[in-house]
């Protein structure tokens, strides 16, 4: 049976309390009441802060209950995050409901994930939250995580920068995966929440809310269980028409579903179903949690493409042989170059550059000539997205000459600051381009991991953009964005 949605009310409370209480710190460091504790301080959030505990010890300097019977009358308090054994949980619910607490987040294990007899102590916990009015989150979950409230009310780092991104996951090590990218990127998260068993809040329940989040510009959402199949893809194709979902499921495989019914309490489904009720329902599908990030960091901070065709611009020929291959790969298509395009580029360049596409500069560039390339082939009305590539090229050298027994003689230190200097303007070029024409322009290089702290891909980041890895990892980023407004066009929504 389909449960009904919980209000929204409750999950407003979840994402945006005024206050929270731990129930369940504990003084040990180790333990899940005090990092949750220690969390919620230690990441500013602004409202007022309990916790419970039995024998009222004070913990990271502060007092603390012995039970949520003895919170402040009129404590604006919303949510309360449990942290207690299972067996104390249903006393808990009461005490704070009687207190005006609308939303618990409940990390204790032992329920439907444990057995028959877990799965009846759940049934029993969404039966009392329901009599309660109160918003179930969990149980046997990881956290909430809410920037715009300066919320971090989970059990496990990370915080992750703020953003345009929101997370959830019926795993709650892969919301920290998550988050951990949006830490290394920079591209950050609005809401992210770890569904746990999802006994009364269910992953639809958080994409419907997410879909008509005005912090959230688009939703990652990773599955286990599809439960009501119907249910499910009625509610995704409703919130994909609002917003980009990006869509992970666990259990493609037999030991993938082997592993999913152990994990969470939860029965996988036949892939290729769930493979194309995504393409119908208009959610892009990836992967896994590297895919799936860089597609939903890319439709937070690029436009859509007009259409598939697309330009690559690089100041080396094997980059762009291999970037080619991968749009090949994909359902994008390598423009072949327009005569006026080509004939412009000519004036900018020398004889010996590629005079195709990719547009490989031959190591021919001046001050000025990646800018006004880049402006060149992202004007042209034939090009719906761009790829640059060979960023962070002369910072590599610069590194190598400023760590060297002659920097900063022989004026060293000028070319240095020089070559420096250029990959921070070819970065913030690619973002004035892409502002400029309304077109995506994405920057890719192994530098982003292999020396993030480069001029290049920092710069790209300070843009506030991705700076993806490799080339294939651009192009299928942008493969994603060309299946959203495909999908679009032909449901009339551009």
């Amino acid at each position: 049976m389909t449960r009904p949605a919980p209000a929204p009310e409750g999950l407003r409370a979840l994402f945006e309390p005024r206050g929270v209480l731990v129930a369940g710190a504990s003084a040990h460091p180790g333990k899940f009441g005090f990092v949750a504790l220690h969390n919620i301080l230690r990441n500013g959030f602004p409202g007022p802060v309990f916790a419970t505990n039995p024998d009222r010890v004070e913990i990271l300097g502060r007092p603390t209950l012995r039970s949520p019977d003895e919170l402040p009358d009129g404590a604006p308090v919303d949510l309360v995050v449990v942290c207690t054994p299972a067996r104390a949980n249903s006393e808990i619910l009461r005490a704070c409901a009687k207190r005006g607490v609308r939303a618990a987040f409940v990390t204790s294990a032992g329920y439907g994930e444990a057995g028959p007899e877990g799965r009846a102590a759940e049934a029993e916990l969404v039966a009392l939250a329901d009599d309660l009015g109160m918003v179930l989150a969990g149980p046997n979950g990881q956290g909430v995580v809410s920037t715009p409230a300066s919320l971090c009310a989970q059990i496990v780092a990370p915080y992750p920068p703020g953003g345009r991104m929101a997370v959830a996951s019926q795993s709650g090590n892969l919301v920290s995966s998550f988050l951990n990218h949006a830490v290394r990127t920079g591209v950050g998260i609005s809401r992210a929440v770890s569904a746990g068993n999802a006994a009364a809040v269910g992953i639809a329940d958080y994409l419907e809310h997410f879909a008509d989040d005005p912090a959230t510009d688009v939703v990652i959402a990773y599955l286990e269980d599809v439960g009501d199949g119907r249910s499910l893809f009625e509610r995704v194709r409703a919130a994909a028409a609002r917003k980009p979902l990006v869509l992970v499921k666990g259990g493609a495989t037999a030991g993938g579903q082997r592993a999913a019914a152990s994990h969470t309490g939860a029965l996988a489904t036949d892939d290729r179903v769930f493979d194309g009720a995504c393409r119908q329902a208009g959610a892009n599908r990836a992967a896994g949690v590297e895919e799936a990030f860089e597609a939903a960091a890319t439709f937070a901070t690029q436009p859509l493409p007009r259409g598939p065709r697309v330009a690559v611009v690089t100041t080396v020929g094997g980059w762009g042989v291999l970037t080619a291959d991968a749009i090949a790969r994909s359902g994008l298509e390598l423009l072949a170059l327009p005569e006026d395009l080509r004939a412009g580029l000519d004036a900018e360049l020398p004889a010996r550059w590629s005079r195709n596409n990719p547009v490989d500069l031959a190591g021919a560039e001046t001050r000025d000539t990646v800018p006004r390339v880049l402006d060149a082939v992202a004007g042209h009305p034939a090009v719906d997205a761009v790829i640059l590539l060979g960023i962070g090229i002369q910072s590599n050298q610069a590194r190598l000459i400023r760590t060297g027994p002659f920097f900063p003689g022989h004026g060293l230190d000028r070319i240095v600051e020089y070559h420096e200097r250029q990959d921070r303007r070819f970065a913030e070029a690619a973002a004035a381009t892409s502002e400029a024409t309304g077109k995506p322009v994405l920057v890719a290089t192994e530098l982003a991991v292999t020396d993030p702290d480069n001029p290049g891909p920092l710069a790209v980041r300070e843009t506030g953009r991705l700076c993806y890895p490799s080339a294939e990892r651009a192009a299928r980023a942008l493969d994603h964005l060309w299946r959203r407004a495909r999908h679009l066009q032909t449901q009339g929504g551009r």
